[in-house]
């Protein structure tokens, strides 16, 4: 049976999707899923967010860990099983101001995270509202930010939008137990349909080939296919399956 193990506030997501050569991403692949296309496109998006009120297994609020910044790269797979599809996403790299978040994500978990300064900015002035997020890589600050209308609209149904934000499942590749071959871990990020806030202005500064590798570095050398802003919502993240070389489900 699914447990809670992890509640929070998601906030002020900012997504820039780049197309990504699907040969570099294979590598990547957990155990068990495939990538995900959207109109024959593998995206992977830079998403800088903010989260509040984090609390471990729906109730313990950790001291000092409520309240901190994320920047992620992430790519799109999907899983068949009995029952149809499961639509999730891979993180190649999270990115977190706090060390002991770092450590249990990566302990636990298996969860490619990595502690780096980071602060974020979020402003207002009438009708627009200025969202940026920074992270230190060595001595230098990166950064994403967006100038954006503040009123949103709910997701178009098809849309490039609904795709990158509806896959509600997450993959992590894991290491294998002796002579078990591939294993992944599942897990469930359940929250409502969010809104979409349209962009008029974006910034992306990112040091790719130091924090992904040069592999990556070609695709973001070019403008993003798409920059949005999303508002966010409650989350609970919530056990789901290991998938094992042999196992259906």
């Amino acid at each position: 049976m699914a447990f809670t193990f992890l509640t929070a506030e998601w906030r002020n997501l900012i997504f820039a999707n780049y197309a990504i050569d699907r040969q570099v991403l294979e590598p990547l692949v957990p155990y068990g899923t495939e990538l995900d296309e959207f109109n024959g496109v593998c995206y992977g998006s830079l998403v800088g967010f903010y989260f509040q009120n984090v609390k471990m297994l729906g109730k313990v609020a950790v001291p000092f860990h409520r309240e901190f910044e994320e920047f992620n790269l992430r790519f799109y797979v999907r899983r068949r099983t009995d029952t149809g599809w499961k639509r999730g996403v891979v993180f190649v790299k999270e990115i977190v101001p706090k060390l002991a978040i770092t450590l249990v994500a990566n302990t636990l978990y298996g969860e490619p995270y990595a502690t780096h300064p980071m602060r974020h900015s979020w402003q207002t002035d009438g009708a627009q509202q200025t969202i940026g997020y920074e992270w230190k890589v060595g001595a230098n600050w990166n950064h994403i930010r967006v100038q954006a209308d503040r009123a949103g609209h709910p997701l178009v149904p098809g849309s490039e939008e609904e795709f990158i934000t509806e896959h509600y499942w997450g993959y992590t590749k894991r290491a294998s137990l002796a002579g078990s071959g591939g294993r992944t871990s599942e897990y469930e990020v359940v929250h409502p349909s969010w809104l979409i806030y349209p962009v008029h202005d974006f910034s992306v500064h990112c040091d790719v080939t130091t924090l992904y590798g040069p592999q990556f570095a070609p695709f973001f050398d070019r403008p993003p296919q798409s920059v949005f802003l999303a508002d966010g919502s409650a989350v609970a993240i919530q056990s789901g399956a290991t998938i094992r070389q042999g196992s259906t489900g």
